[in-house]
């Protein structure tokens, strides 16, 4: 994934500094900041989109690290038994498991929502 190139709405209006003691403060949450399972609002829906009519269950609104992303990936396509892979903070299983993944999403204590239909 790259890495997010700051513009100049990024640095709060600070363009330049004639201070040599300036120290910017960025008032950004920190991306590392790893919320619990209970504190997880996910969304399951069905996509059709740009995948050959083929249909995709994709989980949004992850908030964690990538390695977290890829643990819950896991464990949910090896429950369903499909493929599927897990990128920018969402996880696509192939096919429409979307009443197995939300009853899996919540015996794992997040707190999930169905949603697109």
């Amino acid at each position: 994934m790259k890495p997010k190139k700051n513009t100049l709405s990024d640095l709060g209006g600070i363009m330049y500094s004639t201070d040599p003691s300036f120290v910017f403060e960025s008032n950004e949450p920190e991306e590392n900041s790893e919320l619990a399972n209970a504190q997880q609002d996910l969304r399951v829906m069905l996509d059709r989109k740009n995948r050959g009519g083929k249909a995709v269950t994709l989980v949004t609104g992850f908030r964690g690290s990538d390695e977290k992303l890829e643990i819950l990936a896991k464990m949910l396509k090896t429950k369903c038994g499909v493929g599927g892979g897990a990128k920018d903070g969402e996880v696509l299983i192939q096919g429409d498991f979307r009443d197995k993944i939300v009853l899996l999403l919540q015996k794992e204590g997040y707190k999930v929502k169905k949603s697109g239909g």
